[in-house]
């Protein structure tokens, strides 16, 4: 017959209050305790019947996380933290590919309302397109990125702080002419818009004159649309000193181009990303690019839908992660 939880509770010598919370994962257990537990669990073969617990708490076990682009680099490094920090917590992940679309969210928001998801972690591209809106009835929600409002939780980084300390360091040395890449010119996007203002913050401070023909629009952010959008402006401008990239993925395409027309990096161009994805300290030259933990964003975006699915009633918050400039070789 199948194991049950008194049957765990007593070859671990716990109550069965203790094996639940073991299982549950919502209130906290000493390691010993849980060791026990768990190996108690492994010996009698015992699986929680999750779907029962659906039924009594009015839970699925299931958040719900969506990217706009799940092919790129950067979203497989978060899904990973996203779907180990959700495993320790007992719940499964559903992953969604909102393709930029309002329309998607929008599904995802319905599907969430309908308690066929608990919540969900979304990262949405522009706030006045998102399907989070005022005055919505909205489930348990985390926005991750750019995005900025008070209507849900929200995880992501200062990019306008980060851009600003980026263009400044790459100004040292006496680098004038600063041109950056990923200027969106037909997508309304926030996290174009942060960084293009803090670029030119930087160069305020710096005294450097703004020059609209060194921010080199691309609307498609991976190595070829980089490297498309650069070709172009080499084909009618002087390089720059330096350019700053949007992400490392478009630095990517920009090294290469660079490098096909015989200039050299740094020695011509320095070069910087954002994102700093595994790959980029392996990159030919070494890129220089912003750092933040994918994991703490994790970390913070399931702690705070857990905490909006336990206490629908509280306050919105949003957590601001860490970023650092981690200098490599292609800034010299």
């Amino acid at each position: 017959m199948r194991a049950t939880v008194k049957d765990v509770a007593r070859l671990a010598n716990v109550s069965p209050k203790t094996v639940s919370n073991v299982v549950n994962g919502t209130v906290p257990v000493s390691p010993a305790t849980r060791e026990r537990v768990e190996q108690a669990m492994a010996q009698l073969d015992y699986v929680p019947n999750f779907s029962a617990r659906g039924l009594r708490n009015g839970r699925t076990g299931l958040i719900a996380l969506a990217l706009p682009d799940l092919a790129t680099p950067f979203s497989a490094e978060l899904v990973h933290e996203v779907v180990e920090i959700a495993h320790r917590q007992r719940l499964a992940v559903q992953l969604e590919e909102t393709g930029n679309d309002p329309q998607r969210e929008l599904e995802l928001l319905t599907r969430a309302r309908a308690n066929l998801v608990d919540g969900l972690i979304l990262n949405p591209v522009a706030l006045d397109q998102s399907a989070i809106a005022p005055g919505m009835t909205l489930p348990p929600a985390v926005i991750l990125g750019e995005v900025q409002q008070d209507i849900v939780d929200g995880v992501g980084v200062d990019s306008v702080g980060a851009a600003r300390a980026l263009t400044r360091m790459l100004a040292e040395g006496g680098r004038r002419r600063i041109a950056i890449l990923g200027v969106r010119r037909h997508v309304d996007a926030a996290t174009a818009e942060t960084r293009t203002r803090g670029y030119r913050e930087a160069l305020a401070e710096l005294g450097i004159p703004w020059d609209p023909e060194l921010e080199i629009a691309c609307d498609e952010w991976h190595p070829a649309g980089g490297a498309a959008a650069l070709e172009r402006f080499l084909e009618r401008h002087e390089p720059p000193d330096a350019l700053f990239c949007f992400t490392d993925s478009l630095a990517y395409g920009a090294l290469s181009v660079l490098r096909a027309a015989g200039l050299s990096v740094p020695g011509d161009v320095a070069v910087s990303g954002f994102d700093d994805l595994a790959m980029s300290p392996y990159a030919a030259p070494a890129l220089t690019s912003v750092a933040f933990s994918r994991r703490v964003i994790a970390e913070e975006a399931v702690r705070l839908l857990q905490e909006q699915i336990e206490d629908r009633g509280r306050a919105p918050r949003r957590v601001v992660v860490p970023f650092e400039i981690r200098r490599r070789a292609s800034t010299g």
